[in-house]
């Protein structure tokens, strides 16, 4: 994985800028102490580090821009960071830059519920929105599996999903508005508290943009009303072709579960022994959620009994009750945790049309075989977002040059029957040169002159998105 050069000019003013930003931040919000620097220097995909020149701690929205336009002058690199979560790289640094973590802006501003939104700092933790309004039967309804630690602004910058996606939908689905800081501090305003804004929808351009056009500070986000019930069916199967086929039946049929997890063997154990969550002993599980009334679930469920009873399931179990609903929950969203505790992975995010999943799941066991590493599949099945687990031993040369290359092909397959690289962790640098897999040139030129509208300099979240031999020089 190549970086940018180092801008060695800016380097040598080290010493300059950190006095620079002294004068525009309290003392504890600037951090330059290297042993300090080293909890910056990666992100979730640790497998890449590189300590920044500087961390800046902002608590308000008036510091981030007046922050920015000093390093804008200065003409410093700045990658934005949320709570770290990233999969992709989005966060990682480089060694001229100054990373603007936003941690500490983590406040509700403004609660409406007649009118159903939330506005809050970026800052703040996916699930503490939803505790911010829960008491009022209210919740927000993207739930990546880190909601508890990933903050709004990283969901916002890959426009994260999770579980529930299916029926609610992901980010862009739940934002209304920003507050966007451009690299020169400039203070934007986007969308707001409405269903539509006026205008160029700037808003859609901004979310999934992995901060590469300003750093969010700012969200307004829809929240929904709690429904009046939900229930999990697990159904269990004798492969994962057989729970593949089942989901692109129960899409077919125009069921529209809340949502449609997958896992496979090797998932289901770890995540079995983690979490005791009662999972079958089976080759692929499906956890099935339905919402609405008593009688709309029964109907939704026997609906969906039906047709999985057509793939010979080796287990059909309901959940008989809130505590056993959790505990299926919880196994599904501990599951990358709990392949943690048992291997080094490399966590990927493709996306394919569902029809497509028996031969894709296929393709990847086979895979598997040809690379000689483990695979364990997670995912989001109703809406065909893969999370393949390519398990490797950081300790062993080779192994993650191996991975890479493994993870590269199951990419590729999905965008050869009709899908795309990424649903909701972003591209970052893990699939920045697989772009032109996706895009043409003509497609990648297009998406970088937005970069070059709303950041001339470059300046934001150097090296990541954009394949760096198209994106080498551009900076004016």
């Amino acid at each position: 994985m190549d970086l940018p050069a180092v801008r060695q000019p800016v380097l040598d003013r080290r010493d300059r800028i950190l006095a620079g930003l002294a004068t525009i931040l309290p003392a504890d919000a600037v951090i330059h102490d290297a042993a300090e620097l080293r909890a910056y220097e990666c992100d979730a995909l640790s497998a890449y580090r590189c300590p920044p020149l500087a961390v800046i701690l902002p608590r308000t929205t008036a510091e981030v821009a007046a922050a920015l336009a000093f390093l804008h002058r200065e003409g410093v690199p700045v990658v934005p960071r949320g709570a770290g979560t990233s999969l992709a790289g989005g966060a990682m640094p480089t060694a001229d830059a100054v990373l603007v973590g936003l941690a500490r802006m983590n406040r509700v501003l403004e609660v409406d519920l007649a009118n159903r939104f939330i506005r809050v700092e970026a800052g703040r933790t996916n699930l503490s929105v939803t505790a911010a309004v829960e008491a009022d039967g209210f919740f927000y309804a993207p739930d990546p599996s880190s909601q508890l630690a990933c903050a709004i602004g990283g969901n916002i910058a890959m426009n994260s999903g999770g579980a529930h996606c299916l029926k609610y939908g992901v980010t862009t689905n739940n934002l209304l508005g920003v507050t966007l800081v451009r690299m020169d501090g400039t203070v934007l305003e986007l969308g707001g508290p409405w269903l539509d804004a006026g205008g160029i929808d700037l808003l859609g351009v901004v979310c999934g943009s992995e901060g590469q056009l300003g750093i969010v500070t700012e969200a307004v986000l829809r929240i929904s009303p709690k429904p009046e019930g939900a229930r999990p069916v697990l159904i269990g199967f004798a492969s994962s072709r057989d729970a593949g086929a089942c989901v692109a039946d129960i899409i077919r049929a125009g069921v529209l579960p809340v949502a449609i997890e997958f896992m496979d063997r090797p998932c289901i154990r770890a995540c079995e022994d983690f979490a005791h969550a009662g999972y079958p002993d089976c080759e692929a599980l499906l956890i099935i959620e339905v919402e609405g009334s008593g009688a709309e679930i029964d109907e939704q469920l026997a609906l969906i009994r039906s047709i999985a009873g057509r793939h010979d399931p080796v287990e059909v179990r309901e959940s008989g009750s809130e505590a056993e609903s959790a505990r299926i929950w919880l196994g599904r969203k501990s599951a990358f945790g709990a392949m943690g505790q048992i291997n080094d992975y490399m966590c990927l995010d493709g996306v394919i049309p569902v029809s497509a999943l028996p031969e894709v799941l296929d393709r990847i066991g086979a895979m598997s075989r040809e690379f000689g590493l483990d695979v364990a599949n997670v995912f989001h099945a109703g809406d065909g977002n893969l999370h393949p687990l390519i398990l490797y031993d950081a300790n062993k040369p080779g192994d993650l040059e191996r991975c890479e290359a493994f993870g590269a092909a199951i990419l590729k397959l999905c965008v050869a029957v009709g899908g795309c690289l990424t649903g909701e962790h972003g591209v970052g640098i893990e699939k920045r040169d697989l772009m032109e897999v996706q895009f043409t040139r003509d497609d990648l030129e297009a998406q970088m002159r937005v970069k070059d509208l709303f950041d001339p300099g470059w300046l934001l979240n150097a090296a990541k998105v954009f394949p760096l031999h198209l994106s080498a020089g551009r900076a004016i």
